[in-house]
């Protein structure tokens, strides 16, 4: 006797591994269905079976990706692309409160009440889903899942005091892009997740800030359905979102599911708002925190069994009525508007020759609104494939055509993310079985086309929304990797291949950055690079001839034609000192030793061209009168107006006069001078002397 189905609901807050035990559960059966409620998700999921058991067994299947091996065993698929008659031996649908969504709720609902597997179902989900399922599900077992780590409230945070691995989340592409443009001039830069990203695009997005090359992630509502990323911190920017019919403030299980991204396994998470977000009460915080919300009393519902002899027919038994008190009826999806503007147009109804044709219609009914145009923008796109359908197949022509508008991987990210969104419309009618003339062919280039779009507008965001240099220099220095410096002969200094400023003699010259902490990551980065070169250079310089040293009229220290210092007042005017221009964290070794290579050159210039003076000032011949002459000289620099010393001349005796004329001392008419030292090159230095 076969052993009955066995359905269990694992039920509990994000973070307690559920789609973890689904996929290990789905693994211990021989074939197996999984639903998960984001296309990206499923490709995650599928990933990680494909890992496990190769990709010749395992199938993806959502609205725009069909990827069916010959031996499948395990079907990887969004909620609503699951086949649910092929009889697989295990089923599983994740995130089961999504029952109650406006939007989307019937699907997840019939899921809830038809999908078993042969041997084992399981319902992962908010504990806010017991009531209901235990209600409408005869014979559940309830499986009780803890989170594996708290989840705290924190407060308010400015953007520039968020702490690194968190994510701040907004709730329109506008709210997102502007928050992400803010982090990147604050802090070097961050990843960008929305629900109408590719999952290419999504992928490589999501790369960035696992891998650490950016330490933010600005993101919609999307990361709350089960994206597994190293979140420490998430901020809400808004606590209220646009849900396409209006504005309305986010449930707490909808804050909940967002907010319990923070933290990953046993890692604690926090999480708190920013910008002009409100408050949140007590009370909310106190759910948040302690995953306890109202139990779901509606699921939305909408009859499965469809009627198809006429449009008519179709149409209301979509819209019948239900009598259980768990159920409502869903508002007009998307589907069922499309299908009613469809059957008012006189060019399809005149197409509608029996049930054959109403189920066509219904099918392409069925093709999402990826480019969320207006209805009837909407509904005209999907007569015309009507009526190519019709008669045979959309042709490949008109395709190609279509096709070659969209693939073009120029202009800004909002053109590229327009072009993404209708390729997304062709990838999904190329995989619907005989909608398209050679399909093998048309998924591939639509998928090709989805692939080079999704590589460009990951280029845009990265280029928009990340500094790389930053970013580069961040990573390696949390990494606390020796960074790799460089500095050209034109004193160009890059850290790890961007450039970071320019080395001026000892002195590091960074280049203009956009933030006040991206400028301390590049001084940190530049100067632990900078270390090693800063010794070199300084060993270099003090073994420099003094050929390639110099000073300016205004005292300035040239090395060629770099300053490294400048000229200070001494404790006699022949004995001027230097201060050396070098960076502090360059060290005291190096201060000290480009300092005494100045001292040595100024002293070697001034001992060349005063020698005469010098010479004088040494002889212990000269004494009395003669002596104080001399001093009085020095002191000069070699040239005394002759008004000043008037008297002291007139004492002078010839034995003294000769004594000072032996030195070279000659008394002119208005001036007592040495003439040696009224040559150029001691002039230019007995200035600089005198404006010390």
């Amino acid at each position: 006797m076969a052993t009955p189905s066995r359905v269990t609901a694992v039920l509990g807050p994000t973070n307690t591994g559920k789609t973890h035990y689904a996929i290990e559960r789905m693994l211990a059966h021989r074939t197996g269905v999984i639903g998960l409620p984001l296309r990206l998700l499923a490709r995650e999921v599928y990933d990680r079976i494909v890992k496990a058991r190769g990709p010749s067994v395992v199938a993806l299947v959502t609205g725009e990706e069909r990827i069916v091996p010959e031996r499948t065993q395990y079907w990887v698929c969004t909620v609503e692309a699951m086949p649910l008659e092929i009889g697989a031996d295990f089923v599983a649908v994740d995130e089961i409160q999504l029952c109650a969504d406006m939007d989307r709720g019937h699907v997840f609902t019939d899921r809830l009440l038809r999908a078993r597997g042969l041997h084992e179902t399981l319902f992962m989900g908010s504990d806010t889903m017991r009531g209901a399922i235990a209600a409408l599900v005869p014979g559940v077992q309830f499986m009780k899942r803890d989170r594996f780590s708290t989840l705290t409230w924190t407060g308010s945070k400015k953007i520039s005091r968020m702490p690194p691995r968190s994510a701040i989340v907004g709730f329109s592409v506008e709210n997102v892009y502007a928050i992400a443009e803010l982090i990147r001039r604050q802090k070097g830069g961050c990843a960008v997740v929305m629900g109408a990203l590719s999952p290419r695009t999504r992928n490589a997005q999501v790369a960035l800030y696992q891998n650490g090359d950016v330490d933010y992630l600005v993101a919609t509502d999307a990361i709350g359905m089960g994206l597994n990323l190293d979140i420490r911190h998430v901020a809400f920017s808004s606590t209220a979102k646009f849900d396409g019919h209006r504005m309305r403030a986010l449930y707490p299980h909808e804050l909940a599911q967002i907010a319990g991204r923070a933290g990953r396994h046993t890692d604690n998470g926090t999480f708190g708002i920013t910008g002009e977000a409100r408050p949140m009460d007590e009370e909310m915080i106190d759910a948040i925190e302690n995953h306890r919300f109202s139990p779901v009393k509606k699921l939305h519902w909408r009859n499965e069994v469809l009627e198809f002899g006429t449009v008519e027919r179709l149409v209301r038994s979509l819209e019948a009525p239900t009598s259980n008190d768990w159920l409502t009826r869903a508002r007009d999806s998307d589907d069922l508007v499309a299908l009613k503007n469809l059957s008012e147009m006189a060019e399809v109804r005149h197409r509608l020759k029996g049930p054959q044709d109403v189920r066509l219609l219904w099918d392409v009914c069925r093709v999402p609104d990826f480019r969320s145009s207006s209805p009837m923008e909407h509904a005209s796109l999907l007569a015309r494939i009507f009526e190519f359908l019709k008669t045979g197949r959309v042709p490949s022509e008109w395709l190609a055509k279509a096709m070659a508008r969209i693939d073009k991987t120029d202009g800004d990210i909002d053109a590229i993310s327009k072009r993404l969104a209708y390729i997304r419309t062709w990838t999904y009618v190329a995989q619907r079985k005989g909608w398209v003339e050679d399909e093998t062919h048309w998924r591939e280039e639509t998928r090709a086309v989805e692939d080079r779009l999704s590589d460009a507008l990951h280029a845009r965001l990265t280029q928009r929304f990340v500094d790389r240099r930053t970013s580069v220099l961040m990573r390696r220095l949390k990494q606390k990797e020796t960074l790799v410096a460089e500095v050209n002969d034109k004193g160009e200094v890059t850290v790890e291949g961007e450039f970071v400023g320019r080395l001026e003699g000892f002195r590091f010259r960074q280049d203009a950055s956009s933030s006040p902490d991206e400028a301390r990551t590049l001084q940190q980065a530049a100067m632990q690079a900078l270390k090693p070169e800063f010794h070199l250079r300084a060993d270099r310089f003090y073994n420099a001839p003094d050929t390639e040293m110099d000073f300016t009229e205004q005292g300035g220290l040239m090395w060629g034609t770099t300053a490294v210092g400048k000229l200070v007042k001494g404790a006699e005017p022949l004995r001027a000192q230097v201060e050396a221009f070098v960076d502090e964290e360059a060290g005291p070794d190096v201060v000290e030793k480009v300092r005494r290579r100045l001292q040595h050159f100024i002293d070697r210039k001034t001992a060349a061209l005063f020698e005469p003076l010098l010479a004088m000032s040494r002889d212990e011949a000269l004494t009395g009168l003669a002596r104080g002459f001399a001093f009085r000289l020095v002191e000069a620099l070699g040239v005394l107006p002759r008004d000043a010393v008037g008297e002291d001349v007139k004492q002078l005796d010839q034995d003294a006069r000769g004594a000072l004329r032996k030195h070279g001392v000659r008394f002119g008419q208005f001036t007592i001078f040495l003439p040696a030292l009224l040559k150029p090159a001691p002039t230019r230095l007995r200035l600089v002397l005198w404006s010390l």
